[in-house]
Order: structure tokens, then sequence, then C-alpha cells
């Protein structure tokens, strides 16, 4: 949940924020206005939106630690002054466990796509990567 623009310092206040209010989302801004841009981001927005609620969300906090949610509700756009500080203005209510999930706990899957350290919305297409995190979720005492 970091911002596509620069004009955003990537100091982890989005993923605090989420975490705090118990949302998921990505931001709106772009430092290049061009068409193309804006339709990229429409593209984005409209995969967000349309992700089934229940679905796994994972993000990375500003020490590092990474933290399991589900999505749980659907799209809405917070026009909030804090929401537009740090860029996380379309969002999605998510369940987000309340402890980073620990080294044995990540698939293989989600840490490659953490180390490409990519700012999208992006879907792990990894089967072995859902049903671990599926245990781990109910481990967790979740649902």
């Amino acid at each position: 949940m970091r911002s596509r623009s620069a004009s955003i310092p990537d100091d982890g206040a989005a993923v605090t924020r989420a975490l705090e209010i118990g949302v998921v989302g990505i931001g709106d801004r772009i430092d290049d206005g061009d068409a193309g841009q804006r339709e990229r981001l429409a593209r984005r927005v409209d995969r967000f939106a349309s992700a089934p609620d229940g679905a796994f969300v994972i993000t990375l906090d500003a020490r590092g630690d990474v933290y399991l949610g589900r999505l749980a509700g659907p799209y809405a756009r917070d026009d909030s002054a804090e929401a537009h500080a740090v860029d996380l203005v379309h969002v999605r209510p998510c369940d987000w466990r309340s402890t980073p999930l620990g080294d044995d706990e990540l698939p293989a899957a989600i840490v490659q796509t953490l180390q490409r350290g990519g700012r999208n919305w992006q879907r792990v297409r990894d089967d072995d990567a859902g049903a671990h995190l599926s245990t781990v979720w109910a481990a967790s005492g979740r649902r």
C-alpha cells in the first residue's frame, strides 16, 4: 500500500492507517497525468473493487513486518483529508490479523512477490500459497 506518486513519502503511513482502521487500499495520485496513466489506474481500481470478499491480502509495514488480512466488504472511496495525505483513497474493509506473520508462515510465492517491491495491487497465482495462508489464518483463530 505504497503510493505511486513521488510526492507521497514512502514512510509506511498508509499501511499504518490501513491496519489501524481496518481497510486495505490503493491510491489515485500519479505524477504524470496522461490518459494512459489514468486508464491503467482505472483498471487497477476495477480489479481491486471486483476481488472477492474473503480473498487474502498481504502488506508490508515500514519495519518489514508482513501482515495478513482478508477482504471483508465492498469497495468505497475515502475522500477524507487523512486518506488523501497518505494516498489511500480506494479502500475496502479488511480483517487484519493483529500480529505480523513469522518467517515460517510466509509461502515462498508471497516472499517472491514482496521481494519484487511492486506498488501494484497484485494477485499471487499459487494454489499452495492460498492453501498455506488458509491454514495460517485458521490457526490464528480466524474464520
